[in-house]
C-alpha cells in the first residue's frame, strides 16, 4: 500500500478530507440554523440531524456547541505562531500580517458568492448573533484569552524569556487588541451600501492608526535572555549595549506594512 511522507497509509488522506468535509457541513449548517431560528433555539441534534449524524458524533467534531459557530477563528492561532515567532519581523509588523491576511481573506468569502450585499448582510447577522448571546460572547472572550496565551508563549521563546514575565504579556495583549479593533471596525464599515473596498481600507486604516501608538509604546521589548558565561553585571551592560544599537523589535514603521488589496 503506498504511504505518504510520514509513513501513513495513503488512505488515510482521504479519511482526513472526509472528516474536514464533515466538519465544515456541520459548521456551515449551524450557522444557517442558528441565524434563522437564533442560537438557543437550536439543539446540537438538531444540528446533527440536519447533516445525517447523531449529536455524539457533532460533539466528535466540536467541543461545545458554541464552536459549532465560532470554530471558524481557530485559523488564528496557527497565523500567531508562524508569524510571530519569526525574530526578523517586529512584533506589530507581524500582527499586521496575520490581520490583513485575515481580512483578505473575509473580502474574497463575501465576493464568492456574487451577491455582495446579501452576504454583507448576513455578515452583520452574524455579528448580531454573537454579541446577542451571553454565551457566544462569552466563548470569544475565551478564545480571545487564549490567543493572548499562544502570543505570549511565542514571543517568550524568541526573546529568550518566560511566557508569564510581563514583557512577552503585554505586548501579546497589545496585539490581540488589535484583533479585537479590527472586529469593531469592520461592524462599523462594512455593510450593505458602503463600496467594500471603501470599507476594506477603512478598517485597515484604524487598525494601523492603533499599530503605530501601540509600536510607540513597544521599542523597549527586552533583547534576548543573557549569554551563557555572563554574570549579572556584565549581562546588564550587554543589554544595554544592545539596546543602544536596537533594542525594539518594531524597527519598521507600521504603515510600511501595505493594507490589504481592494477586492
Amino acid at each position: 500500500m503506498a504511504t505518504t511522507k510520514t509513513g501513513q497509509p495513503a488512505m488515510e488522506g482521504l479519511r482526513e478530507r472526509k472528516k474536514r468535509a464533515m466538519r465544515q457541513q456541520l459548521s456551515d449548517t449551524a450557522a444557517r440554523m442558528f441565524l434563522e431560528r437564533g442560537f438557543d433555539a437550536v439543539r446540537v441534534a438538531d444540528v446533527g440531524e440536519a447533516c445525517g449524524v447523531s449529536e455524539k458524533t457533532v460533539f466528535n467534531y466540536f467541543p461545545s456547541k458554541e464552536a459549532l459557530l465560532l470554530d471558524r477563528l481557530e485559523p488564528m492561532a496557527d497565523a500567531l505562531r508562524a508569524h510571530l515567532s519569526n525574530p526578523a519581523e517586529p512584533p506589530v509588523t507581524a500582527m499586521l500580517s496575520v490581520l490583513d491576511q485575515e481580512l483578505n481573506n473575509l473580502v474574497a468569502g463575501l465576493s464568492a458568492g456574487g451577491d455582495q450585499a446579501h452576504a454583507l448582510t448576513q455578515y452583520r447577522k452574524f455579528g448580531d448573533l454573537i454579541r446577542n448571546t451571553p454565551s457566544l460572547r462569552a466563548y470569544q472572550n475565551d478564545t480571545a484569552d487564549r490567543f493572548v496565551d499562544i502570543a505570549a508563549d511565542v514571543l517568550a521563546d524568541r526573546a529568550g524569556l518566560q511566557s508569564d514575565d510581563p514583557e512577552p504579556q503585554i505586548t501579546a495583549v497589545a496585539l490581540l487588541g488589535l484583533w479585537r479593533l479590527q472586529f469593531r471596525a469592520l461592524r462599523v464599515h462594512l455593510r450593505p451600501g458602503h463600496p467594500l473596498p471603501d470599507a476594506v481600507a477603512a478598517v485597515a486604516q484604524e487598525v494601523r492608526r492603533a499599530a503605530r501608538l501601540i509600536e510607540e509604546g513597544l521599542t523597549a521589548f527586552p533583547v534576548p535572555a543573557k549569554p551563557a558565561g555572563l554574570d549579572a553585571d556584565d549581562h546588564h551592560a550587554h543589554g544595554r549595549q544592545a539596546r543602544g544599537r536596537s533594542t525594539s523589535w518594531s524597527t519598521t514603521p507600521a504603515t510600511a506594512t501595505s493594507p490589504p488589496s481592494k477586492t
